[in-house]
């Protein structure tokens, strides 16, 4: 068995330190994706109300995202994300309390999150986190103005709505199965204009339950890690637009191979359960959404002056469809996250 295919060193249904602990904490370095853009996470959802939204299909799930670490540890990653998409101009979409025929809207996202494991109790092993994010976007869209449509566009480039994890609770099934689930939530802290086609805010509360599961198989060294979410939405008081509840599900299959690098395949998917509400809503029949997003994945692992693990990965997720949501062949995400 290959060093870097190892899991947690477990003694029954317990993971404990031992001599693959520095393995083991390299994985659990990678636990940060569950508090990162969630259901990452963070991006375009144009089944929301706006520019922007909370998650982008295929951007949630990472290489041993249902591992905690046994042992306390600290974990720092830094995540850029761009997107190049659109919605056609055939579909109206809700925005600024208006709807616009159509949409453009390229996004970079840049997250910054710290991640700290306190220690285990009663077989759990328990983390929490935050993750603060800053947004480019440039919304172009196509408003009725005087019984005509007239294309106009808005720039947002500020920080984004801060994201929490109050609580992730993992356990270890046994050395090759883990699970974690955790409690997160979006706060609308970022700056929120109710007339701009781009803002750097949902100005709306967001909850978002989430379970993780990885699934180690040494003898041929593959990984398979699944990251499953609800979120769930307040109104925006600005302009009475209630988000419906949006079900997310990313799945990685992970490869490894010589030197630290491991290649592998994300797909992804969002759902919404239900229609929104509010009278832009109401004027599109509820603007109910969902899409599915597939591609390839790489990641490398290695060390910093032998002892602090780095992780980090590259992937592209374009979207294969899409209903009343973002289409882009541009998703990219690229992160790296040490562990000390």
């Amino acid at each position: 068995m290959r060093a870097d295919a190892r899991a947690l060193n477990c003694t029954g249904t317990r993971c404990l330190p031992g001599k693959s602990s520095a393995t083991a904490t390299r994985r659990v370095a990678m636990v940060t994706s569950i508090f990162i853009m969630a259901s990452w996470t963070i991006g375009d959802a144009f089944a929301t109300e706006g520019g922007l939204g909370r998650p982008v299909a295929g951007m949630s799930v990472f290489s041993g995202v249902g591992i905690v670490a046994p042992e306390p540890i600290t974990a720092v990653s830094i995540e850029q994300i761009y997107i190049n998409g659109s919605i056609g101009g055939s579909r109206e979409v809700p925005i600024a309390g208006k709807t616009s025929l159509g949409i453009d809207a390229p996004v970079a996202f840049t997250l910054a999150s710290l991640l700290r494991v306190w220690g285990g109790a009663g077989g759990w092993d328990f983390a929490s986190g935050i993750t603060v994010p800053y947004v480019w976007t440039e919304v172009t869209a196509s408003l009725a103005v005087g019984g005509a449509g007239a294309s106009t566009s808005d720039r947002a480039s500020n920080l984004f709505d801060l994201y929490f994890t109050p609580i992730i609770a993992g356990y270890h099934f046994s050395n090759t199965s883990h699970i974690a689930v955790s409690f997160n939530f979006w706060a609308p802290t970022g700056h929120y204009d109710p007339n701009a086609l781009a803002s750097p805010s949902l100005n709306n509360w967001t909850f978002v339950p989430q379970v993780a599961y990885t699934q180690l198989v040494p003898k041929y060294d593959l990984e398979f890690n699944v990251v499953a979410g609800l979120q769930f939405y307040t109104t925006n008081t600005a302009t009475d637009y209630h988000n419906a509840p949006l079900f997310t599900l990313d799945i990685m299959a992970l490869k490894r191979l010589v030197n630290g690098l491991g290649v592998g395949i994300v797909a992804g998917t969002v759902q919404q359960f239900g229609n929104d509400s509010g009278p832009a809503a109401e004027r599109l029949h509820g603007f109910r959404g969902h899409d599915i997003a597939l591609g390839p994945v790489i990641t490398y692992d290695t060390k910093i002056n032998g002892k602090h693990p780095l992780s980090a990965s590259l992937r592209w997720v374009p979207t294969v469809t899409s209903t009343n949501r973002i289409k882009s062949t541009a998703s990219v995400m690229a992160t790296a996250m040490l562990a000390f």
